[in-house]
């Protein structure tokens, strides 16, 4: 397996080129080459896995003609070289890569069809001045296209147009629309990146003199479709048959030079995978061989989790004892946390579910074992491996009226409940749905509303052939190929043996679905060979993650997400709506799917990942900690006030501050830590000795001992917090009563009618330009509640708070603690404790212990010297060094 990378037009050069390919080392670790000619230049890297010593490529012809970049495996290839070398076609290697350039050369894009494989490739005809692309007939490997003026670029990633640096990043919102609404990607040409295009399944692209031309060399699509209507008898004969073909389709994917190991998920697909190469081990076929003793398995597990396959896993492998190599793979939400970003970088494009990752987690342990991996992707689109198919089937039968209709609607009630049942308890607990639209940005959805998305539904094999093409296999193919070239693997797929799916299209529709049972031709042709508890296994889960479980362990790192100010800033979202529904999410008053928040999460750290300007700053960077003698990053220790001050503002680092801490043996030891350090400092004693000076608290840390912090899941938001709370702008930060759980809060602080009559006086304020009526109106410490904010340390990132319980006796409390224990030459000089409630907004003095009018205080903190976040700085020593004492 390998990448390819090139381009074609005057735009790109040799320098374009090494860009290009150079970012996707990790597709072919073991060599890369170029070719350059005119205004064609054509890049490879390579994974070794045939005829090791030769195929490097690009690969020409000896007349010099034909070039080709290559990435992909054709298992026929043996049977085609004995057909060219009839035709008088010499041979210098033994890899498939020359196969392949030859039967170009001999058939022209007629070769094409004649593959049985996997492929996407690049050939300059150096006679014709053309390019031709060519991806294989399931599009198992990518090629991406773009044009840029008068230049196209194309490559096996996204990424590697990305590098060339022709192409201007822009997001294409007609996709990220369908995704968000529809739940779709891959379901034509179109990219999540405007103006970069897939070459679709099955289709050749040529580009030179005479233009451009896009059509398809197949007519699989057409075949399938034109199979289905013959419908031939299933009985066992037929069955017999398909073991025999599928067994065949995996001793050809077995076809190495190096290590070749097996995916097993615990399903019916990759365990039916594992099973036939035991018996060919079994067997001693020398087909096996790349295998070796004992065939190497790779499998993700969740113990304790509820959809753990764990025990199926097992199953497999008892039947395999003696001749196998079990690696299991522990994925956990914390390692997803840390994986993320990579995981999306890899991906290149937003995925319908976090499932995949577990596939990532597999691939990178199964490249300390191995370099190829089968696996059973592309079973389910052929014979109807999810449950939705069930009712396309049911309404099929019902349409010809048969009436088998109904009998095979009683045999497969239990798997159609199994569909429904969360609907059905989200019903009988009285939890709602929300639109995916109404999560949107409001311009965002009107732009697009006119999209649609249909799918047979009444048909089995038509939507099958759809879902093979178009719905649903595409996106588990770029999974596969992202995930295992991400780890040098390459993955391989038995299923997808264009001569299986053909057969298993000729076959009676009871072939796939009958008495309740889907996947009935290849429950039938492993039964003997696989456990019982598998092959007649009704409940599929898939190769996927406990979401559900995950998300709720990450709820506070995903929260901030949707808090962050690039979130509220996208044209995609409205922010508010998706904070109310994930609020109700972890409560679990919605019946929203934690799907839905996936796809909302993909898209932003998706946008973050390829479009946001990146700090520079390595990842792995260990994070400086500041001394109680610096000042915050970006921020001064010495400030001069509009009243003629200057102060010199220390900012004091501390432990994160829990409900169950006690305030004063927070404070006081730190003082003691700060006061002592001073101290020991020469420079910064003597500019502060003698000098007055005031300890500064953050409003924060003192409402969190008080217990006046929730979690935003704990505060129980009701209908008029929700509906006030639209009419406050929220800002940036996410600071006041913008949100309906800081609105619900001052509800309950001032009560509702203080909160409608000062709504009401506010609106007018507005009216007469006079701003912060409200407040005045509403009273009390209001303006202090703030809600969570995305660069706060935990808890208060997902927290909203109240302004504490009487901050002037805490400040009076707190001085008359610190004046006991300081030396006499700062206590004589110490000016008392002030309770500040400040951030880049603006400076609130909520209380104090010193009779000096608080504006003075405000005025020293008009930079926010104060940090909450990474920071945690809540509070600060400030001394005047010269102005008012």
């Amino acid at each position: 397996m390998c990448g390819i990378v090139g381009y074609f037009g005057p735009a790109a050069d040799e320098a374009t080129l090494h860009r290009m390919n150079d970012c996707q080392q990790h597709r072919g670790p073991d060599g890369e080459g170029t070719f350059l000619e005119g205004q064609v230049g054509l890049a490879h890297r390579r994974l070794s896995i045939i005829d090791l010593a030769h195929g490097q490529q690009p690969l020409t012809t000896d007349d010099g003609r034909y070039t080709l970049s290559y990435n992909g495996e054709v298992y026929n290839y043996l049977e085609l070289r004995a057909e060219l070398e009839a035709a008088g076609r010499t041979f210098a290697t033994d890899c498939d890569t020359e196969v392949v350039l030859q039967a170009f050369a001999q058939w022209g894009q007629e070769a094409f069809d004649r593959f049985n494989g996997m492929w996407g490739l690049a050939i300059w005809d150096a006679q014709e001045q053309r390019l031709t692309l060519s991806r294989d007939h399931f599009g198992i490997k990518p090629v991406y296209v773009a044009q840029v003026g008068d230049t196209w670029l194309f490559a096996s990633e996204i990424k590697s147009i990305l590098a060339s640096g022709l192409y201007e990043k822009k997001p294409n919102d007609r996709s990220i629309y369908r995704y968000l609404r529809f739940r779709i990607h891959e379901d034509g040409r179109e990219t999540f990146f405007a103006g970069i295009e897939r070459l679709e399944p099955g289709e050749v692209m040529t580009i030179g003199a005479h233009g451009v031309d896009r059509h398809p060399y197949t007519r699989l699509r057409e075949e399938l479709a034109e199979l289905a209507t013959q419908q031939r008898v299933y009985d066992d004969a037929a069955a017999a048959e398909y073991k025999q073909r599928l067994s065949e389709s995996i001793r050809l994917r077995l076809q190495s030079d190096v290590p070749v190991g097996t995916s097993l998920s615990g399903g019916l697909d990759s365990s039916a995978v594992a099973v036939i190469i035991n018996k060919l081990l079994n067997d001693h076929d020398e087909g096996a061989a790349a295998v070796g003793a004992r065939q190497n398995t790779f499998s993700a597990v969740f113990p304790g989790s509820l959809n753990d396959e764990e025990k199926y896993v097992d199953a497999v492998l008892d039947i395999c004892q003696g001749q196998v190599n079990s690696h299991k793979i522990k994925p956990t939400a914390d390692e997803f946390k840390v994986d993320l970003r990579d995981f999306i970088r890899t991906q290149e494009e937003p995925l319908i579910s976090s499932g995949p990752y577990a596939q990532f987690q597999v691939m990178r342990e199964a490249t300390q074992h191995v370099t190829v991996l089968l696996d059973g992707q592309g079973a389910d689109e052929m014979m109807a491996g999810y449950i939705p198919y069930y009712f396309v089937y049911l309404r099929q039968l019902r349409a010809q009226g048969n009436k088998a209709a109904l009998a095979e609607l009683s045999r497969s009630l239990d798997v159609i409940y199994r569909l429904g049942r969360f609907r059905l308890q989200a019903k009988l607990k009285g939890r709602k749905g929300i639109p995916a639209t109404q999560l949107l940005g409001t311009a965002f959805a009107r732009t697009h509303a006119d999209e649609e998305f249909h799918t047979e539904g009444s048909n089995l094999k038509k939507r099958l052939i759809e879902d093979l093409f178009h719905n649903s296999l595409p996106s588990l193919l770029r999974y596969e190929d992202k995930n295992t070239m991400r780890f040098s693997l390459e993955g391989r797929v038995p299923f997808l043996d264009k001569e299986v799916v053909k057969f298993v299209f000729s076959l009676s529709d009871e072939a796939i679905i009958k008495d309740g049972w889907n996947k009935r031709v290849l429950r039938d042709a492993t039964r003997g060979l696989l456990p019982e508890m598998i092959n007649r296994r009704r409940n599929k889960i898939g190769f996927t993650t406990p979401q559900g479980e995950w998300f709720m362990r990450l709820k506070n790192h995903f929260y901030n997400i949707f808090l962050s100010e690039t979130f509220a800033n996208r044209p995609y979202f409205n922010q508010n709506e998706v904070l109310h529904a994930f609020e109700g999410w972890i409560k679990g008053t919605n019946d929203v799917d934690s799907m839905t928040f996936w796809r909302l999460l993909n898209v932003e750290l998706w946008l973050q990942e390829f479009f946001d300007e990146q700090d520079d700053e390595p990842q792995d960077a260990e994070p400086h900690v500041k001394s109680d003698l610096e000042p915050n990053a970006d921020k001064q220790l010495d400030l001069g006030t509009s009243l003629g001050e200057t102060v010199r503002r220390y900012p004091l680092r501390t432990e994160l501050v829990s409900r169950d801490d006690d305030l004063d043996a927070r404070v006081l030891p730190q003082i003691d830590g700060f006061i002592e350090t001073l101290m020991s400092d020469p420079d910064h004693s003597r500019g502060t000795a003698g000098k007055p000076w005031y300890f500064f608290i953050s409003e924060k840390i003192i409402a969190i001992t008080q217990g006046r912090s929730y979690f935003i899941w704990d505060i129980n938001v009701g209908r008029p917090a929700r509906v006030l709370s639209k009419y406050v702008t929220r800002t940036p930060a996410g600071i006041g009563l913008g949100s309906p759980f800081t609105m619900q809060l001052a509800i309950q602080e001032a009560g509702l009618p203080r909160v409608l009559y000062a709504s009401a006086g506010g609106a007018v304020g507005k009216l007469i330009g006079r701003r912060g009526l409200f407040y005045d109106l509403v009273g009390g410490d209001i303006r202090a509640i703030d809600g969570p904010t995305e660069y706060s340390a935990y808890p208060s990132n997902v927290s909203a708070k109240l302004a504490p319980k009487d901050p002037d006796q805490v400040a009076a409390r707190l001085s008359a603690a610190i004046r006991a224990r300081l030396p006499e030459e700062y206590r004589d000089t110490f000016g008392g404790t002030i309770v500040m409630d400040a951030n880049d907004i603006g400076r609130n003095v909520l209380g104090a212990d010193v009779p000096t009018p608080w504006t003075r205080f405000e005025e020293m903190f008009a930079d926010n010297p104060l940090g909450q976040g990474a920071e945690q700085t809540p509070m600060a020593a400030v001394f005047v060094l010269d102005g008012k004492s």
